[in-house]
Order: C-alpha cells, then structure tokens, then sequence
C-alpha cells in the first residue's frame, strides 16, 4: 500500500515511477503555509531566489532526482515544502502534471 508519508514513498509509490509534479512549473513548488521554523530547515541551496518557493531548473525542481515516469526520488523529502506533503497520486495537480509528460491518469 502507497504511504504518502514514509520517506521516499514505498516500493508501491506510484510518485517514485512519475515525478511529474516536480517538474510541471517553475512557480510549483512554492511555499505556502510552512512557518518559518519549518522553511529554515529547507537548504538554502534549494529555495528559488524570491524566497517563495523551491528553486526550479527549466521548471524542474532541483530537489528531485531521477528520469520523469521512469524513477525519482526528492533528494529533501523529509523537509519537502507543505504542497509537496498535500499533493497525492491521483488527485487533479496529479492528473495534470501527468498529461504535460504523456503519462496516463493514475486510479
């Protein structure tokens, strides 16, 4: 079973085969709702240049390592930002982010 939680995901993740939402846009992942205990503990290296959000490489997070739709890993996981912690197999970001790679919908 699919554990959003567990570092790295599981064996079952369907997000360790895609990675298509990390890398859909250079303004995603941008920070939200984490205070500021939490975006201290993010690499600075990782954080875009206007502080809001993850710093992206032709809109591909630079936390995320890995071929798109072939195996990935985010490389911070245990200190990915709230909308990475939110955004589930399936679900319309998802969905959309699949379709920009050619990958099927999941479920």
């Amino acid at each position: 079973m699919y554990d959003a939680d567990a570092p790295g995901g599981t064996a079952a993740s369907p997000c360790q085969a895609c990675g298509a939402c990390c890398s859909y846009s250079e303004n995603w992942p941008r920070f939200s709702t984490e205070d500021d205990a939490a975006l201290a503990r993010i690499p600075r290296d990782f954080v875009n240049a206007r502080g809001s959000g993850m710093r992206c490489k032709n809109a591909r997070c630079v936390a995320l390592s890995g071929e798109i739709g072939v195996f990935t890993a985010c490389s911070i996981y245990e200190l990915r930002p709230d909308v990475c912690r939110t955004c589930m197999p399936g679900d319309a970001e998802c969905t959309t982010a699949r379709k920009k790679f050619g990958l099927p919908p999941l479920g």
